[in-house]
Parts: C-alpha cells; sequence; structure tokens
C-alpha cells in the first residue's frame, strides 16, 4: 500500500469507531445566535446595512473545522431548528446535524423556570441528553441554569457561556475541547 492508500484506510477505520461507538460520546448543543453569529458591540441595535445574508457572511470554514475537531456529537440547540441545517452547517463545513425540538413547556414548567431563573432551553436539553454527558454553549446561560443541570442530570455537563458581542473565540474552543477530553 502506499501512502495515500494507508491515510485512507486509517480515515476509514477512524469512522468506523467514530459512529459504533456514537451514542457513547458526550453531547455538545451549540447555540446559533450569538456563539456563531454574535451580534457585535451593541446587540440591541442592528448594525447599519446589515442584513441577514451579510450576518451569515460572517460565518467561516474555520469555525466549522474547529467545531467538527472536539471529540463529541453536535447537536443544533438553537430556534432557527431545521433551518440550522440548511444555512449554517453547509456555510461552515458541518455535515446534517440532528436539531433539538422544541416543546411546548407546561404552565407550571413556566411558573418554576421564571421562578428559579431559568433558560427556556434548560429542561429540554436535560431530557434530550438522558444522562450522557453534555456541553452547552449559549450566549443566555446563568448560574440558574448550571445550578439546575447540577441538580437534575446524573451525566457531567459543562454550561459554557459565549460573549454574544464576539462569539466564540479561541479560548472558548479550548475549554470545551479541554472539558470533553477530560471525560
Amino acid at each position: 500500500m502506499n501512502t495515500d492508500e494507508l491515510e485512507a484506510a486509517a480515515y476509514r477505520a477512524e469512522r468506523r469507531v467514530l459512529e459504533t461507538d456514537h451514542t457513547e460520546r458526550p453531547l455538545l448543543f451549540l447555540d446559533v445566535d450569538g456563539p456563531l453569529l454574535p451580534f457585535g458591540e451593541n446587540p440591541q441595535r442592528k448594525a447599519r446595512g446589515t442584513t441577514s445574508d451579510s450576518r451569515l457572511a460572517r460565518l467561516t470554514a474555520e469555525v466549522g473545522r474547529q467545531l467538527a475537531t472536539l471529540p463529541c456529537e453536535l447537536v443544533w440547540a438553537t430556534t432557527w431548528g431545521d433551518e440550522a441545517n440548511a444555512e449554517i452547517a453547509p456555510r461552515i463545513g458541518l455535515p446534517q446535524l440532528p436539531v433539538v425540538n422544541w416543546p411546548e413547556s407546561s404552565d407550571e414548567d413556566e411558573r418554576q423556570d421564571q421562578w428559579f431563573g431559568l433558560h427556556w432551553k434548560t429542561r429540554t436539553l436535560v431530557t434530550w441528553a438522558a444522562g450522557r454527558p453534555f456541553a452547552w454553549v449559549d450566549d443566555e446561560i446563568t448560574g440558574a441554569d448550571r445550578d439546575w443541570v447540577t441538580a437534575h442530570h446524573s451525566g457531567q455537563a459543562l454550561l459554557h457561556h459565549v460573549e454574544s458581542s464576539r462569539g466564540l473565540a479561541e479560548e472558548d474552543f479550548e475549554a470545551l475541547d479541554q472539558w470533553l477530553r477530560a471525560l
């Protein structure tokens, strides 16, 4: 076998291992607005001349490459829903990813979430993870969400807040990679 054939065989073997170990890999729940599409210096005001297409033009393949190298299963956890696979994934070089669907919450859950100061995604993500270790990247995570996940999730979890004005940065990728590899 030549070098190219050896590399191709190694790649196929690695993919088989990843595919068969798929359910054991930790999850990474990924929000879009804020972490992947930062709001800039003033998140309350849309920048002059900014359209949704120009916002999407800021997405880079480098972000996709960095996400793809993390040792986890990526999952969209965004209000973009399936549109994240149609609009975001191709622009950053990711394949189609699983998408968290947001169920209607009960009045009781809404009252409790408001009382505890929980983000509206928190309960659903814990349910979706079903005990698997997970990291959650979002710009709206608070200490209340961390406390609730600690009390209600049987696996390990990292709730990683990203500044919405800058989006995912090198230090965020380093923190995620370190936490995921330590599992």
